[in-house]
């Protein structure tokens, strides 16, 4: 009887241990969700709070790119980009006086400021980079030097067989729409771009509401929100929404294309339309992209395959260097091999490591670009299975593979 009642005081002990240890010892903490805030001029305001870290990160994305670049004037949205931070003093601020960087990326989905400062800087910051943002410094002298810079930059990537198989190949699969168009412009192209062009450009695309700023790092949240309301507050709101709609391309020419270029080894490229990055079936795409590299590398020694996916249905891009001539409807067997199951496990390994070592602010700044979930890739690959995969892969084939090599032109 004795045993039974110390037996009993035990459990009923024991069980509150196990109760109250959460309260005693404290739960491990997990990752703090994003506070999320709104503007009065619609921008929207994203901070991740991390304690640990060594500086305080400020990125900035215009939901707007190069896929709105004026047909005739393509490299019109990179200018744009440029002009945020013209100057190597401007940049140099950052570094130097600040204690962190700047840089500013682009592509035909969107236009984004990365920087960087010490925690105590925020302030000084956010005010940088909400004066580059709202009001760049679009002049006649400054566009005319960032357009000489720019034809130095096509000058030498002209020169790339890489750059010139990219274009060459994009151009036949997608014609005038947006994506078969050079994202960094033509020489012709750039010399038709004046300061007017840029300052159109701005006003129609560079409004608050049209914007999205993830703040990471070291920092006080509340100070944070105070200064973006300050600093950020003024900017002001798009007159309206320009909507991503253009014209879908005629079915391209499957013929293979040559490209004489001046040196440099043979480059092959191969393309077909993929999905946009909304879609449903894009992680399938993605982890599809990544079998059909496996597959290809191992009878081409330099093959690389990219899931191209962006707000509009973009595509899946093969890449093969070599000497010797590469024939298309191998490329075209070797992609339309039934998918195994270590293939598929292998690639979705692959896919979900990718995923997991992305950038959280960048994940936040894709959902609002692409108006897709911050989780969504982890979470669908954890459900995605091999029949998923094969049917993306045998609806994609039934697309029109486009093919072209750039080598030395034969004498």
């Amino acid at each position: 009887m004795k045993f039974r009642d110390l037996f009993a005081k035990n459990l009923i002990f024991g069980a509150f241990i196990l109760l109250a240890a959460p309260l005693v010892f404290g739960q491990r903490p997990g990752p703090k969700a994003p506070r999320q805030e709104k503007l009065l001029n619609g921008l929207r305001l994203i901070m991740i709070d991390d304690r640990t870290a060594d500086k305080v990160s400020i990125r900035v994305r215009i939901h707007a790119g190069s896929a709105f670049d004026p047909q005739g004037k393509e490299g019109l949205m990179k200018l744009l980009a440029e002009s945020l931070f013209p100057t190597a003093e401007s940049r140099e601020f950052f570094s130097e006086d600040l204690g962190g960087g700047v840089d500013v990326v682009s592509n035909y989905d969107y236009i984004q400021v990365n920087a960087t400062a010490a925690p105590s800087e925020i302030a000084r910051a956010l005010e940088a980079v909400s004066t580059a943002v709202a009001n760049p410094t679009i002049d006649k002298e400054t566009v005319a030097r960032l357009k000489q810079e720019r034809l130095a930059i096509i000058d030498k990537a002209e020169k790339d067989n890489r750059y010139l198989a990219d274009n060459a190949v994009l151009a036949r699969l997608f014609g005038t729409f947006p994506y078969g168009r050079p994202e960094l412009g033509t020489a012709a192209s750039i010399q038709k771009i004046d300061f007017a062009d840029l300052r159109f450009a701005k006003d129609r695309f560079f409004g608050a509401d049209n914007a999205t700023v993830i703040i990471s790092g070291n920092f006080d949240p509340d100070l944070a929100f105070r200064a973006s309301r300050r600093y950020f507050g003024a900017w002001l709101k798009s007159d309206n929404k320009i909507p991503a709609t253009f014209k879908q391309p005629d079915q391209p020419d499957t013929k293979l294309v040559e490209v004489g270029s001046a040196g440099g080894s043979g480059v092959y490229r191969f393309a077909f339309r993929g999905v946009s990055r909304a879609d449903k079936d894009w992680a399938a795409a993605d982890v599809l992209s990544r079998i059909y590299s496996a597959r290809l590398a191992s009878a081409y020694q330099s093959a690389a395959v990219e899931n191209r996916a962006r707000l509009l249905p973009g595509a899946i891009v093969i890449t093969v260097e070599s000497a010797d001539p590469v024939d298309p409807a191998a490329i075209a067997r070797s992609l339309s091999t039934a998918v195994t199951e270590a293939e598929f496990a292998k690639a979705r390994d692959e896919a979900s490591a990718f995923y997991l070592r992305t950038n959280p602010g960048d994940r936040w700044l894709d959902a609002d670009t692409y108006k897709v979930g911050a989780d969504e890739p982890a979470k669908t690959l954890q459900t995605l299975a091999l029949a998923d995969v094969q049917r993306v892969s045998d609806q994609l084939l039934k697309n029109p593979l486009v093919s072209v090599v750039v080598r030395p032109a034969s004498k």
